[in-house]
């Protein structure tokens, strides 16, 4: 699974720079780069943190419940998408 994309995702959704999440994870913006481009796995405990920084428990539970990768960054871009996508957010 391509945690790196969906950790991206994630932190974009909220509006978040690299640099803010590193912040409030308390771990370096290199860390933060080196898990979104996939040179570095995250422990579930980053994983975790990193969910509620971004405001994505949805993504953790999909993470957990072993959804693929695909469908998670699909959900997220789709509610990411204005009214059509808050609609199916909502569902």
């Amino acid at each position: 699974m391509n945690y790196g994309s969906i950790l991206k995702a994630c932190r974009e959704r909220k509006g978040l720079s690299q640099a803010e999440l590193a912040f409030q994870l308390f771990i370096n913006q290199s860390d933060v780069s080196k898990l979104e481009n996939g040179s570095k796995e995250p422990s579930m405990s980053i994983f975790q943190k990193w969910s509620t920084a971004t405001q994505s428990p949805d993504v953790l539970v999909a993470f957990i419940a072993g959804m693929d990768g695909l469908t998670i960054l699909s959900n997220i871009l789709s509610s990411m998408t204005g009214v059509v996508g808050f609609i199916k957010f909502l569902i």
